[in-house]
């Protein structure tokens, strides 16, 4: 099956400690770890924070929706409640590029 583009929106759980920068928050070091992995086997392309909110967009590379749900589950961050998805949606470029 042809893989797709997906923007995915997350943002903070319950267990997110507001008083703590994102990098001091509980398991950063897995987090940060999981999510280089996605990048790494090109599943996500592109991911940040929006600057001044809570949210969080992914652009990823998947079959289908479900392919989304499943690679981002077990991520610690969502396990431990310091994420949760809002929305994903099938993206499509129309404008520049992803490559190098």
């Amino acid at each position: 099956m042809a893989k797709s583009l997906f923007a995915v929106i997350n943002t903070r759980g319950p267990n997110w400690d507001d008083s703590r920068p994102m990098e001091e928050q509980v398991d950063w070091r897995g987090h940060a770890d999981f999510m280089n992995g996605l990048a790494a086997d090109g599943f996500v392309l592109l991911g940040g924070p929006f600057t001044g909110t809570r949210d969080v967009l992914l652009i990823v590379r998947a079959a289908d929706k479900e392919e989304v749900e499943a690679r981002l589950a077990p991520d610690c961050w969502v396990v431990k409640g310091l994420l949760r998805n809002l929305r994903i949606e099938p993206w499509e470029l129309r404008l520049g590029s992803l490559d190098p």
